[in-house]
């Protein structure tokens, strides 16, 4: 079998297991297994691999035809151009969320950052490595996705801190700027999601309660005593949450709110300012 009979007979697979993104999933992890580029496959598409090569390529297919995300099956993930590592502890990094980071690198320089809800530790990471700022504290209620985070910043080599904390309770201190990706997702709506999301990414991190706004009431109530005068505060939100977070931070006296939007157009961070 070639390398070009094995993509076939993966991609073929992928679509009878109804995977969305088939195409695109049985060339990842070709590549990901082979460790081959584009241009490596383009140029030698006819190279013969082993029966032992080939039945290692089928176990990462039939994985993802469980619908295993992908980045579960390779333990990784891209973000602002960065690998991080990721694991079923934490949530995948998405494209969604980089809007956020690059708003807030507007401001980031030399700053104290504050990341609540922390993950996988991308965001703050990211701040970290292309932001040059001051310090970074992530917070997450999870041993487990801090564990991740910390691996993370060792392995880009940046000087962060990461604590357990359920919101700010354990949090010391003020800063410059917060950021935050809380659970966002109204209970109700989380069996809808794809299996991808509900069956293997951690409910913790996705279920915002009853209509997906608790988590911004909690964190916005405490926000003014942990963020300096003129500290600055950046929230991704769902795509229909735009006026009622930024109808929250104004109930709490912040200035200069935003709503900015994603690539698709949708609604994707919620920033205002400190009085």
């Amino acid at each position: 079998m070639t390398l070009e009979d094995a993509l076939k007979e993966g991609r073929s697979y992928l679509q009878g297991k109804n995977i969305e993104d088939c195409h695109i999933d049985a060339w990842y992890l070709l590549s990901y297994f082979f460790k081959i580029s584009r241009a490596d496959f383009y140029l030698h598409p006819n190279k013969m691999v082993t029966e032992i090569q080939i039945e290692g390529y089928r176990n990462l297919i039939r994985q993802r035809g469980q619908h295993i995300p992908l980045q579960h099956i390779t333990g990784e993930q891209e973000f602002m151009g960065l690998s991080f590592k990721v694991s079923k502890d934490v949530l995948i990094p998405r494209q969604d969320t980089e809007i956020l980071v690059q708003e807030a690198l507007k401001y980031a320089q030399g700053k104290d950052v504050l990341d609540m809800c922390t993950g996988s530790g991308c965001i703050l990471i990211s701040l970290g490595k292309l932001g040059n700022i001051h310090s970074g504290l992530g917070v997450d209620i999870s041993e487990n996705a801090l564990a991740i985070a910390r691996e993370n910043a060792t392995t880009l080599d940046v000087n962060l801190q990461f604590m357990q904390s359920n919101l700010f309770e354990n949090v010391q201190g003020k800063f410059d700027i917060i950021v935050s990706n809380p659970p966002y997702i109204p209970t109700a709506d989380i069996m809808g999601l794809m299996e991808e999301v509900k069956n293997h990414e951690p409910i913790i991190a996705l279920d915002g309660e009853t209509d997906g706004l608790h988590f911004y009431r909690t964190i916005i109530k405490q926000l003014s005593t942990y963020l300096k005068p003129s500290g600055y505060v950046f929230f991704e939100i769902g795509h229909n949450q735009g006026e009622e977070v930024s109808q929250l931070l104004q109930e709490h006296d912040f200035h200069n709110i935003k709503i900015i939007k994603d690539l698709a157009g949708l609604d994707r961070v919620v920033s205002g300012q400190n009085c």
